[in-house]
């Protein structure tokens, strides 16, 4: 039997000066685990002066991860929080009953001698059921703080959940891993078992799974308890990720996400009459889509 259940190949987007691809959610695939949303952003180089400017918005229903390869975010939110996020760092936030948020890149980088750059993955995290409404939070898991794994030719950060006997910090609402890894030709890597439903994303290099060569902007999602071993054709960098099955499916509109379409049509007048808090430091906003 084949291990790859499913192969979910990026949809680029153009969000205004720099591409993402898009893995999740898919058509007919909703969610990998909590996963519910899957971005590559860039690589991406920006003339001196210029950045990403993701003005204030709004969550609900979600955490949010942002994990780096290169490049850098300052992240300010309505609970206060001003941070700055490097590549291997977490950003963990929690958005659960409503949070508001902005991630630029920040006057230094923007005029660094060459200009800034920015290359890495953002996810978010689906919470269940009864933590949908829980408080706000944000946490800061600098990338000295994260487990590490290694073996032959390789190595993983853990950026959340539980994965080969190690738990990272990020305080996660249901069971699911996160990882990071870095590969040398030739390395062979197997992926974690204790979770149900796992994937794949090639960020960077060429792989073969089953001896078949695997793309960049691929997902690979693969049948539960199967053995898979990843092998690394050129040195690349493999994220992988899953968890427990979701408890149940989710609306998604803009950047909510419920269980309950009436919390979602809540949010949108919440937000269209300025009922969410504001992000201090950061006064302008992305005003709620038309559809």
């Amino acid at each position: 039997m084949a291990v790859v259940q499913r192969v979910i190949r990026g949809r680029p987007r153009d969000l205004g000066g720099f591409g993402v691809r898009r893995v999740l959610p898919a058509a007919g695939l909703q969610t990998v685990g909590p996963f519910i949303f899957f971005d590559h952003m860039g690589p991406a180089d920006f003339a001196p002066g210029a950045g990403v400017d993701v003005r204030p918005h709004p969550h609900i229903g979600l955490a949010t991860v942002t994990y780096l390869f290169a490049g850098e975010f300052m992240h300010r939110d309505s609970l206060g929080t001003a941070q700055l996020i490097r590549p291997g760092d977490v950003n963990w936030m929690v958005a659960g009953r409503g949070i508001v948020h902005s991630e630029r890149t920040p006057p230094e980088s923007r005029h660094a001698a060459g200009g800034a750059t920015l290359h890495g993955i953002q996810t978010w995290i689906a919470l269940p059921r009864e933590a949908e409404e829980v408080e706000p939070s944000f946490a800061h898991h600098p990338a000295a703080s994260l487990p590490q794994v290694h073996g032959d030719g390789w190595s993983m950060r853990l950026i959340a959940g539980t994965a080969f006997g190690r738990r990272a910090p990020a305080a996660v609402y249901s069971p699911m891993f996160y990882l990071a890894a870095t590969l040398e030709a030739g390395a062979v890597l197997e992926m974690p078992v204790e979770h149900a439903e796992r994937a794949a994303y090639l960020a960077d290099g060429s792989i073969e799974v089953e001896g078949e060569p695997r793309d960049v902007g691929e997902m690979l999602v693969f049948e539960p308890a199967a053995t898979v071993a990843i092998r690394a054709v050129t040195p690349s960098r493999v994220m992988l990720l899953g968890g427990a099955p979701l408890d149940g499916p989710r609306h998604v509109w803009w950047n909510f996400v419920s269980s309950s379409l009436e919390r979602i049509e809540l949010a949108k007048v919440d937000w269209s009459e300025d009922r969410f808090a504001q992000v201090p430091g950061d006064s302008e906003r992305i005003p709620l889509p038309e559809r």
